[in-house]
Parts: structure tokens; C-alpha cells; sequence
């Protein structure tokens, strides 16, 4: 008779933390799961239940393809990771990539450990300039390859730029001139976008048990994100999408 396991909601950040406290990896399931007798040590690890593949109000058709995505630097720091839970962070993480069976949304490409490709979540958000609000509209599953040309200006600040440009020409067809058409593009709308101030709209995900943390206000976002970025290094000049 085969035991069903207690199935653990570990993040990545957390692994060596839970694994040190008993946790075990099924490599088959791709999850951690807590051995026998083990389960007090990691009850804060416990998993909730499945987060439904189809959030309320969600668009999965918004945003298809691979294309660049800027965020306006008023609205950094707002991304869902940082606003929910490890533990929630993991159920959305792994509903993620399920629904998506395991392959990028945009290029279809899967986990590969030796190249370093990994499968990540990515937000799509609407803005309403009028009311500057930020809504959280879908969620999608991303290589790292995409996504690092989605976030082109985080590609620029870790000199990774060449290589998102060819990733964009191969997976979209466009020829260099093309992307870097769009490139431009991207950011002017980011310029215009990043002189507003917007609330943060998560209500997608409240209403599937998700806890959410205290984000910074829009006010603070800017200034955040400019301390962080001059920490690491990084001159002014580059400080930017």
C-alpha cells in the first residue's frame, strides 16, 4: 500500500532552509514533500490547496507572444512576488507552470538545468492612465530566455542586452532593425508611463486565498528602486526599465 505523501509548498529561497529541516524532493512530481515523522519540523511548509488554473478575472489571452514589457520605475518593487507569501508565491508558481505543462508560454522551450534555463512566472498588467491604476490581469509562465527579454532594461544593467536582442529576433522572426524598433518603442512608453503614479490592484489574487503583503506606496516606489539599483553598482545613466 503506497502512503500518500504530505506534499510541502516550498519557494526557492526557503529550499535550504526546509531541506535542512527534513524535506525531501520527488523529482518525478517536481515538488518537496515531508518524509514521515517529519511533518511537525515543516508544518509552516504544509501545502494549501491548489490555486484554481483559471483566476477570477483573469485574460490569458492578454499580452500573447514575446515582446518587451517594460515596468515604469514608479511601479517597481509591485511585482507579485513581492507582494505575497514564499508559501503563496510557490501555490501561484506551481499552478503556473502546470497549466502551462511545464513549457514556456512564449517560446515553448522547458526547464534545461545545464544551459541555466529555468521556468518563471511573469506578470501581465493593464494601466489605466486615467485613474493610474495597476491591475494584474494575467499571469504567465516564462523561460528565462524570455523572460530576460521581457525585462530588456534589467538586461541592459546586467550587460545580457545582445543576447536578448537575438533571443527576440529568433523566437519572433523580426530582423534586427525591426527589434530594435520595438526595443525603442518600449521604452518611450515607459518614459511616459514612468512621470505617473499608480495604486496597485491584486484583487485577482485575494479572492483565491492568497495573502498579500503591504507593497511600497507609489510614492516610495521610485526612490526605492533608485537606492536599490545604486547599491549595486549600477551608474545612473543605466538606471532604467
Amino acid at each position: 500500500m503506497v502512503t500518500a505523501r504530505t506534499w510541502l509548498d516550498v519557494s526557492y529561497q526557503e529550499k535550504d532552509e526546509a531541506k535542512a529541516a527534513g524535506a525531501r524532493w520527488d523529482a518525478q512530481a517536481r515538488r518537496w514533500y515531508a518524509p514521515a515523522g517529519r511533518e511537525a519540523a515543516l508544518e509552516r511548509w504544509i501545502a494549501g490547496p491548489d490555486v484554481p488554473d483559471l483566476l477570477p478575472g483573469e485574460d490569458r489571452s492578454l499580452g500573447q507572444g514575446l515582446f518587451v514589457d517594460l515596468v515604469p520605475s514608479t511601479c517597481w518593487f509591485t511585482n507579485v512576488r513581492s507582494c505575497v507569501t514564499p508559501k503563496d508565491w510557490e501555490r501561484l508558481r506551481r499552478m503556473i507552470t502546470g497549466r502551462a505543462g511545464q513549457r514556456c508560454e512564449a517560446c515553448g522551450a522547458t526547464a534545461d538545468r545545464e544551459t541555466k534555463r529555468w521556468l518563471e512566472a511573469h506578470e501581465r498588467w493593464a494601466y489605466d492612465d486615467v485613474r493610474q491604476i495597476q491591475t494584474l490581469r494575467r499571469l504567465i509562465c516564462l523561460c528565462t530566455d524570455c523572460h530576460t527579454v521581457t525585462h530588456f532594461g534589467f538586461a541592459q544593467v546586467r550587460g545580457l542586452e545582445e543576447q536578448a536582442l537575438a533571443h527576440l529576433m529568433r523566437v519572433t522572426g523580426m530582423s534586427r532593425r525591426k527589434a530594435q524598433e520595438h526595443v525603442a518603442e518600449a521604452f518611450q512608453i515607459w518614459k511616459v508611463r514612468s512621470q505617473r503614479e499608480y495604486s496597485l490592484d491584486l484583487s485577482m489574487l485575494t479572492s483565491v486565498g492568497v495573502t498579500l503583503a503591504q507593497p511600497p506606496t507609489a510614492a516610495e516606489r521610485g526612490g526605492v528602486a533608485e537606492e536599490t539599483l545604486r547599491q549595486r553598482g549600477v551608474p545612473p545613466q543605466r538606471r532604467r526599465g
